[in-house]
């Protein structure tokens, strides 16, 4: 990067962490801590649940998913606008009512104890997971593009915004959020402007558009059938996205503490509400202009010579191997090729990474995540470059602050105030709470450190990772909320037990990872029906049958 992008960069980030730190005046206590004492304007709100919801995989990712496989991805969200209005009715008022600090609270108060332990522990391990992974992914392209040490980017990356999470909590957070949300939508803004504005004068946003639509890019809504039915492998479809998006985004909003813990900061029902509302109006059109992105960079490249593997790093460690000479000779015949044969790239594009998968055959090779920065990196204007990279930085730093806010929520409220020490003072609260949200920060730089090979594209690999627990997370508090004869012990082994199947039916790949979420949900429903029919049958046998007489 030249001197100006460094400038840029640096700015943008020291001005977040001094507004954080100015901005994390708050009461020393849990609420102030972790709810900013329940004082937040539904704008406010809404921004917080965006910018935890958009990480920097989505601004990474999301178009190089566009580029590879079309716009179908956006209907994994189709299914979240009905999820809002259902959260507002149901969950909301729920969790208003209670004045809880966790959603799993909830859940002690309707089942038990080890109900409320259990769920806030699958919550713990999968958000300390998924936040690791969203340290590491951006690490790993930035560190790959740019040559960075990828460790020291872990990090740079998770180290610097501790700062501000730690000394200011949920109200930190909230308005650090603010700020990079709008910072991310004119830095993307700005880059889909450019993407245009480098094509050749005669094409322009509509003609861009045109050429991603005769590539099977514009593939916006697909209906998942085949010639032999329906495929319910296809990751995303019309069905996946209504069904499956729904219940995924139903537990996301409704159970995870990282999106529940911003929407009770609002000061009031009304101020939730409406910040949940409009960001199930927002959010389809947000990523689907954020997928557009990756549309008119596949067109852009259509006319201009795409690389012909997106990740330098990876084609310099395997020409260190017997396969220098294989790749050389393929690079030679892509040269060749003229920029608009899009089928002879694909098809010589495809040779390469084969080539490459023999050279490193312990790496992954979809190249899917490099592809917009790469672009960003090769054709766009000093200081622009810093922006962008100050985007990913941003972007990150939203989702992971409110990750480890939630966390350190859950493990003061749920387990420390439990099984710990139930008498804390408020300064004791507001001292441990601290501890917890570094302790969270450092555990999740520490799984930063040890990911590698996260799969095919880093957006999807952290939606798999949610669905694996999503499911029964949600099933348990749709138990709680409707199904009143389900007691704690059947709810609880109910949960267990689908917990199980559900990793075992992901192993077994059988079904699009969408589709876990609906099925964790349902197992939980039925298993815990039958476990607390039979536990009524033998309360009733032992009530009914006389002692024996001898």
């Amino acid at each position: 990067m030249s001197n100006v992008d460094w400038i840029v960069l640096c700015i943008t980030l020291c001005g977040i962490i001094i507004y954080g730190i100015y901005k994390s005046r708050t009461t020393k206590n849990l609420d102030g801590y972790f709810l900013s004492n329940r004082s937040m304007p539904w704008y406010l709100v809404l921004l917080s649940i965006m910018g935890t919801q958009a990480s920097a995989i989505t601004f990474l990712s999301a178009p190089g998913q566009a580029y590879t496989d079309g716009m179908r991805f956006v209907q994994y969200y189709f299914g979240l606008p009905l999820a809002m209005i259902i959260i507002c009715i149901v969950f909301v008022p729920i969790f208003r009512r209670l004045k809880v600090y966790t959603a799993y609270e909830f859940l002690e108060e309707r089942f038990d104890l080890k109900t409320r332990t259990f769920t806030s522990f699958l919550f713990q391990l999968s958000r300390g997971l998924s936040t690791g992974i969203s340290i590491y992914a951006p690490s790993l392209i930035l560190s790959s593009l740019l040559g960075w040490n990828i460790h020291l980017t872990n990090i740079i990356m998770g180290g610097l915004l501790i700062i501000y999470t730690v000394s200011g909590g949920a109200r930190a957070v909230a308005y650090t959020q603010k700020l990079q949300l709008i910072i991310i939508i004119i830095g993307m803004a700005i880059a889909g402007y450019m993407v245009v504005h480098l094509m050749p004068a005669n094409i322009g946003f509509t003609e861009a558009l045109q050429i991603g639509g005769d590539n099977g890019k514009m593939n916006v809504i697909t209906n998942g059938m085949t010639d032999t039915g329906f495929d319910w492998k296809d990751k995303y479809n019309i069905w996946s996205g209504v069904i499956g998006g729904l219940f995924l985004a139903l537990s996301y909003f409704g159970t995870d503490q990282s999106q529940v813990g911003r929407y009770l900061t609002a000061k009031d029902d009304k101020e939730s509400k409406l910040g949940l509302l409009i960001n199930g109006l927002v959010k389809v059109p947000m990523q689907f202009l954020i997928l557009m992105i990756g549309v008119l960079v596949f067109s852009f490249y259509h006319y201009n010579k795409a690389p012909i593997y997106f990740n330098d790093t990876q084609i310099s460690a395997a020409k260190a191997t017997i396969k220098k000479d294989s790749l050389n000779i393929l690079e030679k015949q892509y040269a060749l090729v003229a920029a608009d044969n899009d089928a002879a790239k694909t098809s010589l594009r495809k040779q390469y990474k084969d080539v490459l998968k023999r050279a490193l055959p312990a790496e992954d090779v979809n190249d899917t995540n490099y592809i917009f920065l790469r672009f960003v990196i090769d054709y766009l204007p000093r200081g622009l470059i810093g922006l962008l990279i100050a985007v990913i930085f941003l972007a990150a730093w939203g989702s992971i602050a409110a990750a480890l806010n939630a966390l350190a929520s859950c493990t003061v409220v749920d387990i420390h105030k439990k099984f710990i020490n139930k008498n804390l003072t408020p300064k004791m609260d507001y001292k441990i709470s601290k501890i917890y949200t570094f302790f969270w920060g450092i555990f999740c730089i520490l799984v930063a450190e040890f990911a590698s090979n996260l799969g095919n594209s880093l957006i999807e690999t952290v939606n798999i990772l949610g669905s694996l627990f999503y499911g029964v997370i949600l099933g348990i508090f749709l138990v709680a909320f409707w199904i009143k004869q389900i007691k704690g012990h059947a709810v609880f082994y109910a949960a267990l037990i689908s917990e199980l199947l559900i990793i075992l039916t992901y192993k077994a790949d059988i079904i699009s990872f969408l589709w876990l979420n609906v099925i964790g949900a349902a197992l939980v429903v039925i298993i815990g029906i039958i476990f607390q029919l039979f536990s009524t049958a033998n309360n009733f046998n032992k009530i009914k049958t006389p002692p024996q007489e001898d």
